[in-house]
């Protein structure tokens, strides 16, 4: 499942309500080319940002509670599977004009077990 996470620095950084993504396990991943052209950015309160330096595309980054597994932003797939919101994230500091919708779970924070998130 996908979560979106609707914190101030996901929103901050996409310019949108929540930031959707899932996590695999960094074995998942296969980088096919381009890993010279990504860039990080690493904010002072821990937020990492990856992108590529060509286009500015937020790309797959090292998941920040465990670095072993990989967040993959949603919206970068040409062909993505079909996945539903299982999670909503930081529900406790969305924007005033965001409204979830559906029956997705709802943590006021990040979950006390990334696990909920796989």
């Amino acid at each position: 499942d996908l979560y979106q996470c609707h914190c101030s620095e996901c929103r901050k950084t996409t310019g949108v309500s929540a930031n959707a993504g899932f996590i695999i396990s960094e074995k998942q991943l296969e980088w096919l080319k381009g890993q010279d052209n990504i860039k990080t950015y690493i904010k002072d309160s821990g937020y990492r940002v990856d992108f590529c330096k060509t286009c500015g595309s937020v790309v797959p980054s090292p998941a920040s509670v465990k670095p072993e597994m990989m967040w993959i932003p949603a919206g970068l797939l040409d062909n993505p599977p079909v996945m539903k919101v299982g999670n909503h994230l930081f529900v406790g500091s969305k924007a005033s004009w965001d409204e979830i919708q559906g029956s997705a779970n709802q943590h006021e924070n990040l979950p006390p077990s990334i696990d909920v998130l796989l």
